[in-house]
């Protein structure tokens, strides 16, 4: 079993940089990825980021490519976002999530079996 916690999400001007980090519990199988995943009210959750573990691959989605980077530190079990000029249209709850024992680069909600409980990120204009 797996068991994510986000941490980092708030309020910030447009324009502004956040960073969110997400901590593992647990003991994941190899291979397997982990990614960022949004949801703002009325919407469906949209891919954001995800991290191939053990390796350099990632992807982004569309809206934020450019913009936001994820990134994996190994040791400490734990991935990060960093989200640079951010845009009111970033505001969501945005979720961590592990794709258990997987091959490939998921990006959609369904390739992903763990989710964490989500951090806010509000971003006025």
């Amino acid at each position: 079993q797996i068991q994510l916690t986000e941490s980092g999400g708030g309020w910030v001007q447009a324009g502004g940089s956040l960073t969110l980090s997400c901590t593992t519990i647990g003991r994941p199988v190899r291979p397997y990825s982990m990614g960022w995943f949004r949801q703002s009210s009325g919407k469906e959750r949209e891919f954001v980021a995800v991290a191939v573990w053990d390796t350099k691959t990632t992807a982004y989605g569309d809206s934020v490519k450019g913009r936001f980077t994820i990134s994996a530190d190994m040791a400490k079990n734990t991935i990060s976002l960093q989200m640079n000029d951010l845009k009111a249209e970033d505001s969501a709850v945005y979720y961590c999530a592990h794709s258990g024992m997987r091959v490939g680069i998921p990006r959609t909600r369904d390739e992903f079996k763990y989710w964490g409980q989500g951090t806010q990120v509000t971003v006025s204009s």
